[in-house]
């Protein structure tokens, strides 16, 4: 009996270590197929239009990483066309400021879905760069690092 439940035990933690570690890369080029398995046998479910974009990685399987996007977007890809995160999604509008304090000079308003680039974590602040702004916003509602 104790056996038995000893196996299951070392089943379930097994099963689903992967879920609990799932991590964040972005996309390194401009243009990147999703599949629907990880194999390039599989065909191309959508394609990805856009460099720096943030995905969560959440299962590999060899050379492919199963891959989520902050609307829940998912797929299969290749791990050659991921490298390390760099960049952030806000998930509500939020206040770019001049300096890593929200009593600094505010830049811009940075609306819901906007893509950021990280240049440099200050605390619970971001130094980023979007279109012509650069500033600082908070981690909150963002997604992505």
């Amino acid at each position: 009996m104790l056996r038995i439940l000893f196996i299951t035990l070392i089943i379930f933690f097994f099963s689903n270590s992967k879920a609990e570690e799932s991590y964040f890369l972005s996309l390194k080029y401009n243009k990147v197929n999703v599949r629907y398995g990880p194999g390039l046998d599989y065909p191309i479910k959508f394609v990805y239009l856009k460099k720096n974009f943030p995905v969560e990685i959440i299962d590999e399987k060899e050379n492919f990483r199963k891959i989520l996007d902050y609307k829940n977007n998912g797929g299969w890809v290749h791990r050659s066309q991921l490298k390390k995160s760099n960049s952030l999604i806000v998930l509500e509008e939020k206040i770019l400021f001049n300096n890593f304090t929200k009593y600094s000079k505010p830049v811009a308003v940075i609306k819901s879905g906007r893509m950021l680039i990280v240049k440099k974590k200050e605390k619970e602040w971001f130094k980023v760069v979007t279109g012509n702004y650069a500033g600082w916003v908070n981690n909150e509602n963002l997604w992505g690092y």
